[in-house]
């Protein structure tokens, strides 16, 4: 009959089946990483491990048969929403204010940190590409995928190598979704590669902090860090966790409204606002949901205290888990979309390799030598966890700071979660010429000279203090 739906229909199973082979991938790195000595040591994540074994299967499944296991928009989407929701998530936990002058400045001193190591992967990224656009006739501006790939993440790379592909005005970027999302897959490649390589250099050297057996075994969960007090009961009439979630989706449907509102007057604006403003909006879309995710918190806070609300609906360890959900499913969908064919063509993967491998290098390299100057208390640890995000994930650096701290003492871990505003308010601008970095070649060579100028800012706050004692001592 017309209107009814046939519950054997492919299409109805169609998502449930594709979440399955996605987790069914996840589940089987994660086992192959407890037998295998070789991928446990070299700390790959399994969400990334698994991305690789699903291209492999899916690869493999198109040899025989002919086409893919799944519909790529819906990988695609995956994607998209996973850097959404993970960030709303990880917006609405309850987070301590930072105390002490030091830690304060530590925070700071850490966002720039990540920030200038974004400039300095966009400046690396542009110089190699515009360099091969010359020779070769590749795509100029992928070079700046390079920070949305390494220092972003999947759901970045996706997003910004998507509009890159859908420009009308100026050759479009054929395969850039592949492109950026290949990018953010070497990340984590190179995450654990640099990673390794640098602990096994402490191991070596002999220090104890490099020693500890089994630190990814090591938890520091006690009853109050499940539920707190004050908070709604596990399980009543609704589930706790089926309130967090809640809260997450119905944020980030807050979010697709208000971004839907601004596209409709962008619409009518047309020219420049539908070019570059409205890519450049959905882009964002995590920063919005984010935005959001703090306005809601607030407001909660304010009824609590006003006793308009008598109990906490916010509980931290099960939002960690959800957004830990999310980007896991972001990372395995995302290297599982990827498009093979596009690695036939010279123009797509010479610029990748050299990018990737330069990205790699140029981010060990300069994450070594600023945290020794910044954080000379905890030299080492500042640089697993900030190499391990900037080319990986923030879990990625989590992982690797664990190795030598199990228990995170040291205030690596806690200056990671406290620099995202400042990150974001410093970075804002470099997001920004995302809009405008691939509208032709002359704003390319615009793009990568603000580039240089606002590397220069950063490095000046980064030596602030020495830059001011200097001038202080030059006036006595």
């Amino acid at each position: 009959m017309t209107g009814e739906t046939s519950f054997w229909n492919i299409e109805v199973w169609r998502f449930v089946i594709t979440l399955a082979l996605l987790f069914g991938g996840m589940l089987l790195a994660n086992l192959l990483r407890r037998l295998i000595p070789f991928l446990r040591k070299s700390l790959i994540p399994s969400s990334v491990l698994g991305g690789f074994l699903v291209l492999l299967a899916d690869a493999l499944y198109k040899a025989i048969f002919g086409q893919s296991m799944f519909q790529v928009a819906t990988l695609e989407a995956l994607t998209f929403h996973g850097l959404g929701l993970g960030f709303v998530a990880m917006a609405l936990r309850h987070t301590d204010k930072i105390k002490g002058k030091q830690a304060r400045r530590d925070v700071f001193n850490t966002s720039t940190v990540v920030v200038g190591s974004y400039l300095i992967q966009a400046i690396v990224g542009l110089l190699i590409t515009i360099t091969l656009f010359y020779l070769i006739g590749s795509y100029a501006a992928a070079g700046v995928l390079l920070p949305m790939g390494y220092g972003q993440g999947p759901g970045q790379a996706y997003n910004w190598g998507s509009i890159f592909q859908g420009y009308t005005e100026y050759p479009a970027f054929k395969n850039g979704t592949s492109f950026g999302l290949t990018i953010a897959a070497m990340g984590f490649i190179s995450s654990s590669v640099g990673g390794v390589y640098y602990l096994n250099k402490l191991r070596r050297s002999g220090d104890p902090r490099a020693q500890v057996a089994n630190a990814e075994e090591i938890e520091d969960l006690s009853a109050d860090m499940v539920s707190g007090r004050g908070e709604i009961p596990m399980s009543e009439s609704m589930d706790k966790l089926t309130v967090q979630m809640g809260l997450v989706f119905v944020v980030y449907l807050v979010s697709f409204g208000a971004m839907w509102a601004v596209t409709l007057l962008l619409d009518k604006l047309g020219g420049f606002a539908v070019n570059t403003v409205k890519p450049l909006l959905w882009g964002f879309n995590f920063l919005v949901g984010t935005g959001f995710a703090i306005l809601l918190k607030s407001a909660m806070g304010h009824f609590k205290k006003t006793g308009l609300m008598q109990r906490d609906y916010i509980n931290n360890f099960m939002l960690n888990r959800i957004s830990g959900l999310m980007f896991d499913i972001m990372v395995v969908a995302s290297i599982a979309a990827i498009d093979l064919s596009a690695f036939a063509h010279k123009e797509f993967w010479l610029p990748l390799l050299l990018i990737c491998v330069a990205g790699a290098l140029i981010t060990y390299a300069y994450n070594f030598w600023i945290c020794r100057k910044l954080f000379p208390g905890y030299a080492d640890e500042a640089f697993l966890s900030l190499y391990g995000q900037l080319t990986g994930t923030a879990s990625t650096g989590i992982i690797l700071l664990r190795e030598i701290d199990p228990m995170f003492t040291t205030p690596a871990s806690h200056n990671l979660i406290y620099q995202n505003l400042w990150a974001i308010l410093l970075g804002a601008p470099m997001l920004l010429l995302m809009g405008f970095v691939a509208r032709s070649m002359t704003w390319t060579w615009i793009v990568l000279g603000i580039l240089v100028l606002l590397l220069g800012f950063i490095l000046v706050l980064q030596f602030r203090s020495s830059i001011f004692k200097k001038k202080k001592t030059e006036k006595v």
